[in-house]
This record gives structure tokens, sequence and C-alpha cells, in this order.
């Protein structure tokens, strides 16, 4: 559905985007990630053709957003990081507007109203959008996007500034709008998009630094290294035998029990895989092990890590 090629936009000698390139699939909830003036929004303002690029190609559905803009923005609903709403309309006023300036063919009051349900605005249509709630007027935001129901949808922080259950409202909006659309979500939060996206793509000062499905972006940075482990046996003896263990460089009680059972937290070193060495520790000392499952890193672990990393590869 979408197809960004060597992608430039430079300023002078400050390049916004340095020659990314990188596919959206039909369907895909995509994460754009990366701290603040990375390169996020312009990427996003050139695929939705309000700016032009210096070099490379942005295709949706094929069609080059800068060759035949009109045809490709009719695939594209984007939601921008200030919603384009007018205070002074009302709701239905202002989707109406929307309605009118894409041209949309669809049967206007069906159309409008299936958007409003989905975006839950119909309890607010008739008030003005001046005197909506953040929360809302974002809704109301997301709710032109969906005009003309096109393929995809793209949003540019769309989160920002909002209370948490706002947020979490939104996040179950883009998450279901994913089952019959493609998305794409440009942010810096990173919690926004392990809970939302099923791919990460993260940018940094321009570059495209990591592209790998949420479940395996770990992967990205290290295998596995880190393991939750329940076992039975006396707290601080069990925990003093783990330390013994060569190749554990960390190991703690979580605090968490149960019956006679303790659970504890290990890490290995690089490239160690620690399981065979735990089981016969605490087999020689008859404590069992009833539980033992690896601890993913954390989205901000690995994205430090990958920052960390890509400056460290910068340097060298």
């Amino acid at each position: 559905m979408i197809e960004i090629s060597n992608l430039v936009k430079n300023y002078g000698s400050k390049f916004a985007v340095d020659d990314i390139s990188f596919k959206v699939g039909k369907g895909e909830i995509v994460g754009f990630l990366g701290p603040n003036g990375a390169g996020k929004s312009t990427t996003m303002n050139i695929l939705t053709g309000y700016l032009s690029s210096t070099s490379g190609t942005a295709k949706v559905g094929g069609i080059d957003i800068l060759e035949n803009p009109y045809e490709a923005k009719k695939l594209i609903g984007f939601l921008p990081e200030q919603p384009p709403v007018y205070p002074d309309m009302t709701v239905n006023e202002y989707l109406n507007f929307v309605y009118e300036i894409k041209r949309c063919k669809l049967h206007r009051e069906k159309h409008l109203a299936e958007i409003r349900q989905v975006t839950k605005i119909e309890d607010v249509k008739t008030r003005l959008i001046k005197n909506l709630s953040k929360g809302y007027r974002q809704r109301v935001g997301i709710a032109q996007a969906l005009v003309g129901n096109p393929p995809i949808i793209i949003f540019d922080e769309p989160t920002v500034g909002l209370d948490p259950k706002q947020i979490i409202e939104i996040r179950n909006l883009i998450r279901n709008l994913g089952q019959t659309h493609t998305v794409i979500l440009s942010t810096h939060i990173l919690t926004e998009v392990q809970a939302v996206c099923d791919r990460i793509i993260i940018i940094n000062e321009g570059k495209i630094i990591a592209d790998e499905r949420t479940e395996n972006i770990t992967k990205v940075v290290e295998e596995n290294r880190r393991y939750s482990v329940k076992i039975c046996g006396p707290q601080r003896d069990v925990l003093s035998a783990i330390r013994e263990i060569p190749g554990v460089v960390y190991a703690e009680i979580t605090g968490e029990r149960e019956l006679d059972s303790y659970t504890f937290h290990v890490e290995a070193e690089k490239g160690l895989d620690i399981r065979k060495p735990l089981f016969h520790a605490m087999s020689q000392r008859n404590w069992p092990i009833i539980g033992l499952e690896p601890i993913g890193m954390n989205l901000e672990e690995v994205f430090v890590k990958i920052m960390d990393a890509d400056l460290a590869r910068k340097k060298a």
C-alpha cells in the first residue's frame, strides 16, 4: 500500500530525512517511532503530499504522491499533530464541509453517521468544536480522516496532550481501525506503539535504524538473557546460589511469593543460555524450579540501546 524509496529532504546542509526506504503492506498497523526532530513528521508530510521531497519517491497504492497527488490523496486519511478543525463549526457542519471538499461519493447521511459512531462523537454532533474537550476534538480530527473511507490512515502524534483515559480511548479506536485499514502511527511515545502496532520502524536523525515486528524488536538489540524464575527453597539461600552460578551478571528477588516458592529475576552474560546451569545448580540442592519464562526488554530499553548503538556506529 505504501512504498518509500531513497527519500531525501534537506534544508541546505541539514538533512531532515536522509535516504530512507520502507514499505507498508495492506492491513498493517506500523509505528513510526523516533525522538523529536528525528524526521517523523517530515516523512509523513511528504507521504501525504503536504511537503515535497528533495529526491526519492513516495508511492501510495502504486501512485507517486508528487506526480499524481490528487489520486494518491484519495487513498489517504491524515490526522496531523494539530487536528485541522474549525472551532466555530459544529461537528456535523465540519464533517459535511470535509465531505464536500473531498468530493466524497458515498451516501452522505449514512457515511457520516457511520463515522460518528466509529469515533464515538454522535453525542456531540450538534456542539461547536471550540466547546469540546481536547479528547473529543481529537476524535473529530480522526473522523475527518475517515471521510471517504480511505484505505490508508496516517496519525501524527494522535495522543499528545490527552489525559490517560482519553489516550486509552484513542488507542482502542486506532486498534479497531487497523482491522479494516492500513495504519501508520507516527509518535515519540514508546508505549503507544507497543500497545497498538504490529511493526515498528525507528528513525533517528533522518535515518531508519530499526525495522522489526513489535514482538521481535528486542532481537534488533541482542538475544534474550533475562529470565523470571520461580523456585521452591529458602529465599536468601536460593539467591546466593544463583549469584554463584558462572555467567550470572544479575540476580534479584522480586518479592513475589506463592506458598513456599519465590520469584527471582536472573540475567546472564551475552551469548550464554543460563537455563541449564540454573537447573543443575537448583537440582543439586533439591530446590525445585516450578516456573521459568523469558523477560522481554521493554520498548524504552530497546529504544535507548538502539540509539546508543547508532551513535557508536557514527563515532566508529
